[in-house]
C-alpha cells in the first residue's frame, strides 16, 4: 500500500472501490439533521465529511430534514441549520428535502408491509411493549395482536390514520423476529400516533413514521449511494436493510458508520444543550460559549478553522474523545494568519506626554498585519494623553530588563508604531494609588532607532485617551470546568464554569467602532477578538474574546 493509499480514510477507500468496480457511476451522499435544535461541533464534522466527499469525488450531497417528530421540531431550527451549512461553505444539491415530503409514500409502503403480512397494529401500551420486548438476556414475547389477519390490520391502521385512537393506544409494528439477538429487529415500531401539527404538513397527519422506518426509504427515494451515519446506527443497519429488502424501493443505498466527534470540556447532547438554553445558563443557542455552529460563529471561529479541525479529527471506526485544544489550535492558527491587528487597553493607566502640546494630534501609520502588506495600513492618533495598561508600568527600578520588558520610572520603552518614551514621574490619588504617569517622547524615533545610549526595555501598546473609544469586551472561557461534564453520576450543570463570561470595558483604537460585525482582530498582547454579530454597532462597540494568543485561558478583565 502506498503512502497516498494509507492517507485515505476507510470511506474514501470504499467510494473509490465502488467507482472503480462500477457499483456506482457517481456518488450521492446526504446530511440528514433532525430540526429539533441548533447544530453543534459534532454535526459540523459530519457536514464536512458528507459534503466534502461529494466535492472530492464530483458527486452530490443532499440536505434532508428528518422531520418525523413534530413535537420537538420547529421552523427556526430548519432556518438555522440551512444558514450554518451555507456559512461553513457548502451548498446542497437541488432543493432542500424533508422526510415529511415522503409521508404519502411511507404510508403506502406501510400498507404494502401489512398486505404482505409483515406489519401489524399493536394495541399494547408503551410499558407493556417495553417489557415484552425483552433484553439482551431475555427473549421477546409476541404481542397478542401479532397474528391478526391482514384485513384486520388494514382496518386498524386506517383507524389510526383517521384519528380514531388516542395517542399511545395503537402503533404499527414490523413483524420480524421477537427472538432476535439484535433488539432493533424485535418488531420495531413503524408508526405511532401524535396528534400535534407538523411544521411542514400542518394537520394533515396524526400518525408519524419512526426514524428507522423513514431513514432507508428516504435514502432510496433520493438515490443515495453512500448513507453515512455515526456509530450508534451500526446496530440499526440490519433493520435498514430489512426494509430495503421488503419494500419496492427505487434504489438500493448502503449504510456506513463512522465515529462521531466527541470533545472534552464539551456537551453535545441536543437535550442538554436545550436545557442550558431553557434554564438560562447561556443566552440562547448562539451564545459564544455554546458548542453550536452558531455559537462558535458568534465567538469568532471561522469556517476555515472548523473545516481544518474536521480534517485534524479525521474519520475513524471507533469512538474516542478529541482534545478541545485541537479546535483551539485550528482557530488560533487561522486568526494569526488572517486577523488584522489592533490595540486595546483593558486596564487603563493614563500617561501624559509632557513635551507634546495640548490639542496636537500626530497621525501614526501602523501595518494592519505585520506579514500581510496587502492588507494595508491603519492610522493611529497620537495625543498628549494616552492610555497604557496598568501592568505595563512599575516604579520598581530593581527589576532587570529580562524580567520586566515594559515601562519603568526613569527608563525608556517604545510605544507600538510610535515614539520611544521615558517615564519621569507619577501622580497619585489620596489613597496613594498611581493615577497618571508623566513621560516625554524622544523626537525622531518613530520607525527609527533611538539615539546612541537610549535602549528601550521593550514595546508596549497604547490608545489615545482623547480619540480612543470605549468598547465592551466579553471575555469568554470554557463553559465547563470538567473534562467530561456529562459522563459521571453528577448533573452536568454542576460542572458549569461560573467564570465562563466576564464583561469589561476597554479603550480601543477609534477605527474599531466602524468594524463590521464578525470582523476579527488580534488585540495586540491580549488575544483574538471578534465584533459581535448581534450587538456590535458604532454607538456601542462589542467585541468577544475568541481565543487567547497562547494555549492558556488566563486573561485579565
Amino acid at each position: 500500500m502506498t503512502a497516498t493509499e494509507k492517507a485515505r480514510n476507510f470511506l474514501e477507500q470504499i467510494i473509490e472501490k465502488d467507482l472503480a468496480e462500477g457499483r456506482v457511476s457517481r456518488i450521492h451522499t446526504r446530511f440528514p439533521p433532525e430540526p429539533n435544535g441548533f447544530l453543534h461541533v459534532g454535526h459540523a464534522t459530519s457536514i464536512c465529511l458528507n459534503f466534502g466527499l461529494a466535492e472530492k469525488y464530483q458527486g452530490e450531497c443532499n440536505l434532508r430534514f428528518d422531520d418525523t417528530n413534530p413535537e420537538k421540531e420547529e421552523q427556526v431550527y430548519v432556518d438555522a441549520i440551512q444558514e450554518d451549512i451555507r456559512w461553513l461553505g457548502f451548498q446542497w444539491s437541488g432543493e432542500v428535502r424533508y422526510a415529511s415530503s415522503y409521508f404519502d409514500q411511507f404510508y403506502d409502503w406501510a400498507l404494502h408491509l401489512i398486505r404482505e403480512g409483515k406489519a401489524y397494529v399493536d394495541h399494547q401500551d408503551a410499558e407493556a411493549m417495553r417489557v415484552n420486548r425483552g433484553d439482551f438476556n431475555k427473549p421477546g414475547v409476541e404481542s397478542p395482536d401479532r397474528n391478526k389477519s391482514v384485513e384486520e390490520n388494514l382496518a386498524e391502521f386506517a383507524k389510526m390514520r383517521a384519528g380514531d385512537y388516542e395517542e399511545g393506544k395503537a402503533s404499527l409494528r414490523a413483524k420480524i423476529d421477537m427472538q432476535s439477538p439484535n433488539m432493533n429487529m424485535r418488531d420495531p415500531v413503524l408508526y405511532r400516533i401524535r396528534k400535534v401539527p407538523h411544521h411542514q404538513t400542518g394537520d394533515k397527519w396524526c400518525i408519524y413514521p419512526s426514524y428507522d422506518f423513514a431513514h432507508g426509504q428516504e435514502d432510496a427515494i433520493e438515490h443515495i449511494t453512500h448513507s453515512i451515519c455515526t456509530l450508534e446506527f451500526q446496530d440499526h443497519r440490519p433493520l435498514y436493510e430489512w426494509f430495503l429488502d421488503n419494500l419496492p424501493v427505487p434504489a438500493r443505498p448502503r449504510q456506513y458508520e463512522f465515529a462521531r466527534t466527541n470533545l472534552n470540556y464539551t456537551v453535545t447532547s441536543k437535550r442538554k444543550l436545550k436545557k442550558l438554553v431553557d434554564e438560562g445558563v447561556v443566552n440562547g443557542w448562539d451564545d459564544p460559549r455554546m458548542p453550536t455552529i452558531s455559537g462558535m460563529r458568534r465567538r469568532g471561529y471561522t469556517p476555515a478553522a472548523i473545516r481544518r479541525f474536521s480534517e485534524m479529527v479525521g474519520v475513524s471506526r471507533s469512538d474516542g474523545t478529541a482534545d478541545v485544544s485541537m479546535l483551539e489550535h485550528a482557530i488560533r492558527d487561522d486568526l494569526n494568519t488572517n486577523a488584522a491587528r489592533a490595540m486595546a487597553v483593558l486596564s487603563p493607566l493614563k500617561l501624559v506626554i509632557q513635551n507634546l502640546p495640548e490639542g496636537e494630534v500626530q497621525e501614526m501609520a501602523a501595518a494592519a498585519h505585520p506579514n500581510r502588506p496587502e492588507l494595508g495600513q491603519r492610522t493611529l492618533p497620537f495625543t498628549r494623553e494616552i492610555y497604557i495598561d496598568q501592568e505595563d508600568f512599575t516604579e520598581d527600578t530593581t527589576l532587570s530588563r529580562k524580567k520586566f520588558k515594559r515601562l519603568v520610572i526613569g527608563d525608556y520603552v517604545r510605544l507600538r508604531s510610535a515614539y520611544v518614551i521615558k517615564a519621569e514621574a507619577v501622580i497619585r490619588d489620596e489613597s496613594g494609588n498611581i493615577v497618571e504617569v508623566h513621560a516625554s517622547y524622544v523626537p525622531g524615533t518613530v520607525g527609527e532607532d533611538p539615539p546612541e545610549g537610549i535602549r528601550p526595555r521593550g514595546v508596549i501598546h497604547w490608545v489615545s485617551a482623547t480619540h480612543g473609544q470605549q468598547a465592551e469586551l466579553r471575555i469568554y472561557d470554557r463553559l465547563f470546568s470538567h473534562p467530561a461534564p456529562d459522563r459521571g453520576e453528577e448533573d452536568f450543570l454542576s460542572h458549569v464554569n461560573p467564570d465562563s463570561l466576564k464583561v469589561t470595558q476597554a479603550w480601543v483604537e477609534p477605527s474599531l467602532v466602524n468594524a463590521a460585525p464578525e470582523q476579527s482582530f488580534q488585540f495586540e498582547r491580549e488575544g483574538y477578538f471578534v465584533a459581535d454579530r448581534r450587538d456590535h454597532c458604532a454607538e456601542h462597540p462589542v467585541f468577544n474574546l475568541t481565543i487567547g494568543l497562547k494555549d492558556t485561558w488566563a486573561i485579565k478583565a
